[in-house]
């Protein structure tokens, strides 16, 4: 059983945490390869995702999450909320506790929102991404798609290279990955690297090459331009040539290696389209592995909710 009623990142999460809830993400999504979709795990329990920022993937899986183990869902943004006449994030919260809500997810521009919000509500609150902070439902299905390929995640060298310094979703794996005995090596652009990321446990190469070595995965990260001021790169074309991921490169990999890409992918600047549709890609398995992450969140919540709470 999870110790805390909230996921709001895999920094305070424990390994035996994150492996509980691996074991239940696989058998969750070897339940979508079934052929009913349908379960009354959480019959009678509401979830509302709460987004301020655009979200495809996130927020429609964590839907569909709810929506298949039974729970009624309610989808709210900011720009049709009481956001838009200045309520605070905080009265927003209560108001949805009132309403006996059992789940909120939240993405927010701001780093430490869901961790206030979770302070202020009973309902368990999900991070579904938080400025530049931590996205840990993210990287619980790349961990998630790791296994499944690999059996373990103990001893996998994973490589990410990308814009690494915005990324909430590479700090949540290194998070995750260090924790269950993975190696984790990073390059990018040094205007694109956080200072003392090696304190937090990560590798930083000096070039591609030396990331992608003997690696087990490959992860590309996406250019996060709406997070930047500019300048911190020439162009995409010269990013693409001297930072992306193309067939070539994949070659230093071991022969088994898979290629990971939170999405959305610029095609061509990250990784090449060669390499976004080819065998070594599960960019639409980690998709699938999504679901089964927040379905298996949902019901180890909702464990923890009906002992503790």
């Amino acid at each position: 059983m999870l110790k805390k009623k909230d996921l709001l990142g895999l920094y305070d999460t424990s390994a035996e945490e994150i492996d509980e809830i691996l074991r239940e993400a696989e058998g969750m999504r070897k339940f979508l390869d079934g052929k009913n979709k349908k379960s009354d795990l959480l019959s009678g329990k509401s979830l509302i995702t709460l987004f301020y920022e655009n979200s495809t993937r996130t927020r429609t899986s964590f839907e569909l999450a709810g929506k298949y183990l039974g729970a009624s869902e309610v989808n709210i943004s900011s720009s049709a909320s009481s956001v838009q006449k200045g309520e605070t994030l905080i009265d927003t919260g209560e108001t949805l506790d009132s309403l006996k809500t059992d789940f909120i997810v939240i993405r927010h521009p701001m780093a430490g929102a869901p961790k206030l919000l979770a302070g202020r509500v009973k309902a368990s609150v999900l991070n579904g991404g938080d400025g530049m902070n931590e996205h840990p439902t993210q990287a619980l299905l790349d961990m998630l798609a790791l296994k499944r390929k690999f059996k373990k995640i103990e001893g996998l060298k994973i490589a990410i290279l990308g814009d690494i310094k915005h990324s909430r979703v590479a700090k949540s794996n290194l998070f995750g990955l260090t924790k269950l005995g993975a190696q984790v090596y990073m390059y990018a652009p040094a205007t694109l690297l956080p200072k003392e990321i090696e304190k937090l446990g990560a590798k930083v190469c000096k070039s591609r090459e030396e990331a992608i070595e003997g690696a087990d995965g490959v992860m590309g990260l996406r250019i996060q331009l709406e997070r930047q001021n500019g300048g911190l790169f020439p162009s995409l074309s010269e990013y693409s040539k001297y930072y992306g991921v193309n067939d070539e490169l994949l070659k230093y990999a071991k022969k088994d290696a898979i290629v990971l890409h939170p999405g959305p992918v610029n095609r061509g600047v990250e990784l090449s389209p060669s390499v976004i549709d080819g065998e070594k890609s599960v960019i639409l398995e980690q998709v699938t592995c999504g679901l089964a992450v927040r379905m298996a969140l949902l019901k180890l919540l909702a464990e923890y909710r009906e002992a503790e709470l």
